[in-house]
């Protein structure tokens, strides 16, 4: 249980639904801030304007998956509040208080950093990222129905990174029935994918697989469909990155080229907002009260 925790939940979109429907579960202490249209009725909670939280008092703040912009600013979907993570805001938390997101920039770093308080990224994590990487999957296979004109059954797919969402989407596509080869760099990867029954290939020599697919999937945050390698592929070919903004496509060149290309991050909480929502809520119960067993033992 989360009894006497003070957790402030600032912005977010649907998957935040699922953690506070969780952290309600447990006893938190809620404070809600840009949620002033959601219609749910959860009861015990409190919705806040950011300059309204007493700060002071906050054991947590929970952010967006995504963090804060570059300007510091919190976005939500459930608001039209414009609200700002500032070094000032957080100075004024407990020096236990935590920050999570599910990924960080370098605003977002330097914040935390300047005032000494720990930040937890939740998709640093192994169990959180395997745990995503099935809804990423799924999205992929809907982004590719929607966008081809053949059945992945079939289809030529190259899959770059042998990651956690690149093992995952490389599976499934080879479950669907499409011929799958799969991109990588470390000697490892390229074992695990010969294993696996996929063609391997060394990233170095993506240019000359390339040439007869049907499906590209970046998985790779990194410059690598650049555009010598979109020069090579077929016209026809569909170019899906999932890597965190900006990805790693050559996006100008693809559409100079007439190849489509799109960048896709963020598919568990569009496709499935309620799942992922439900596996942050769990990581994020976990941690708390691993965090709330902590200091309580520190005050005997």
């Amino acid at each position: 249980m989360l009894t006497g925790m003070h957790v402030a939940i600032i912005g977010g979109d649907a998957r935040q639904l699922e953690v506070i429907r969780k952290l309600m579960e447990l006893d938190a202490r809620l404070s809600l801030v840009g949620f002033d249209q959601l219609d749910h009725g959860f009861a015990g909670v409190t919705k806040m304007k950011i300059h309204e939280v007493d700060f002071h008092e906050v054991d947590a703040i929970i952010l967006p998956v995504h963090g804060t912009s570059m300007d510091g600013e919190i976005q939500t979907v459930f608001s039209n509040e414009k609200m700002t993570f500032t070094e000032e805001l957080l100075r004024q938390t407990p020096m236990h208080c935590t920050v999570y997101s599910g990924i960080t920039n370098d605003y977002l770093d330097r914040v935390v950093k300047s005032v000494g308080r720990k930040h937890v990224q939740l998709f640093e994590r192994d169990d959180v990222a395997i745990y995503n990487s099935i809804p990423t999957a799924e999205g992929t296979i809907m982004m590719v129905i929607q966008h081809t004109d053949v059945t992945i059954h079939g289809s030529r797919v190259a899959v770059l990174g042998l990651g956690r969402v690149g093992m995952t989407v490389a599976r499934t596509f080879a479950a669907l029935g499409a011929k799958v080869k799969v991109g990588a760099r470390r000697s490892e990867h390229l074992a695990r994918i010969a294993e696996m029954a996929l063609e391997p290939f060394h990233l170095n020599d993506l240019e000359q697989h390339v040439k007869d697919i049907d499906v590209c999937i970046n998985t790779i945050p990194h410059p690598v469909v650049t555009a010598s390698v979109i020069a090579k592929m077929p016209a026809h070919t569909l170019i899906i990155d999932l890597a965190s903004k900006p990805g790693g496509t050559d996006f100008r060149y693809a559409e100079k080229r007439g190849i489509q290309a799109l960048l896709a991050p963020g598919l568990p909480g569009i496709v499935a907002p309620k799942t992922a929502g439900q596996i942050v809520a769990n990581v994020l119960a976990q941690l708390l009260s691993a965090d709330l067993k902590k200091r309580k033992e520190n005050k005997k």
